[in-house]
């Protein structure tokens, strides 16, 4: 394992996340996810409400979905349904990406086939120059997530996995909405008052979780940031409004994940080349591979391949495409996430095979053979 680096994850049920390195990982990965609509359609699975509160309830369908992923990929990675006897993961995926809206108290709104989505109740200007940090130990929102780490604990034995913390800017654009863009222009005190708010919180309930979760064994040492809006802000405002708080958590906890959905990264490169500690970036196809692994040579880099280009392009483009990111980008992950239902079935299992037979051109030391039967996960 190289305990510098972390990897693509994606549980059932669950949008993507980051986790640490198992050590075996092919030349190009792939780690595979759908939606929870892919699921409803197959089983019948309420992603309501109950779903994100009820640690019992949960359990019992990720049991059956991750039966769904072994009858339809058997032999793979998909799900980690290679380890059936490991403790389930009942944690990944709680609350979606809104677990800081909730904190701030922003409404969260469920849906049967779909990840929560937090309400548009978003605070004005006057609300924002008078924010300060929720009190954590007093946050109904936090105490109900920690109520359940207890009783994952209780029903697993060990509380596994992680929870989506997001990023200072996508947190801040739930709580103000488009106004926030506005106040960076027009009154940047404003905007930095409630970055400022929205890191300290991400910064303390994860401290919250991390030692819950050390209490059952489990050890867990890295932050992802996802910066799925950044590309909504010009690299100079970066570097002066974000980038300071990406430094800051990947300097409180050590090792950091950046993730940047499926769009061109070029423009923000050199500045989160300047983080610290960064074990894991990701990007889109538009993006310059070759650039980005010079910038990053020591962090596991990961394609995000959008699942429009899965569905759409032939097997014969789908190689093409592979090869250029194996090629340029390697090693590396590709990201297959969000699979929509209507995607065949086989065509999840060509871009897998595909990937196996990439990888077997380029051996790594120690790596197991990235066949399609070992190489998907």
């Amino acid at each position: 394992m190289r305990p510098d680096h972390l990897i693509s994850y994606i549980a059932p049920g669950a949008p993507a996340t980051r986790r640490p390195m198992d050590g075996d990982e092919p030349y190009l990965r792939p780690e595979v996810g759908f939606t929870p609509k892919w699921y409803h359609q197959a089983l019948g699975i309420d992603f309501g409400e109950r779903w994100h509160a009820d640690s019992a309830y949960r359990r019992g369908t990720v049991v059956a979905m991750r039966a769904e992923l072994h009858r339809r990929f058997p032999c793979t990675r998909i799900g980690r349904i290679d380890r059936p006897s490991e403790p389930l993961d009942l944690l990944t995926g709680t609350f979606g990406a809104c677990v800081v809206a909730g904190i701030y108290g922003v409404p969260l709104v469920f849906a049967p086939d779909g990840w929560p989505d937090s309400a548009h109740h978003y605070l004005d200007g006057d609300q924002a120059d008078a924010l300060t940090p929720p009190d954590l130990d007093a946050n109904p929102f936090l105490r109900g997530l920690l109520d359940q780490v207890d009783q994952i604990a209780a029903l697993e034995g060990r509380v596994e996995g992680y929870i989506n913390w997001q990023g200072v800017l996508n947190n801040a654009h739930r709580l103000r909405g488009q106004a926030l863009f506005m106040d960076i222009a027009m009154a940047p005190e404003r905007a930095r008052r409630l970055l400022d708010c929205v890191a300290a919180t991400m910064t303390d309930a994860t401290r919250r979780l991390y030692e819950r979760q050390r209490a059952t064994g489990v050890e867990v040492s890295h932050f992802t940031v996802s910066n799925c809006l950044v590309n909504m802000v010009s690299p100079e405002v970066y570097r002066e409004f974000l980038l300071p708080h990406d430094v800051r958590f990947a300097e409180a906890f050590g090792l950091l994940g950046i993730h940047n959905c499926a769009w061109r990264a070029d423009p923000y490169v050199p500045h989160y080349a300047t983080v610290p500690n960064v074990g894991y970036i990701d990007m889109g196809l538009d993006s310059d591979l070759i650039a980005a692994r010079e910038a990053f040579p020591n962090a596991r880099r990961a394609l995000m391949y959008t699942p429009m280009d899965l569905a759409r392009r032939t097997v014969s483009q789908l190689r093409d495409d592979f090869e250029r990111i194996a090629r340029d980008f390697g090693p590396c992950d590709l990201v297959l996430a969000d699979i929509e239902a209507g995607t065949p079935d086989e065509r999840v299992r060509a871009a897998v095979n595909l990937c196996g037979e990439i990888s077997r051109k380029y051996p790594l030391p120690g790596a197991e053979d990235a066949s399609a039967g070992g190489s998907s996960s």
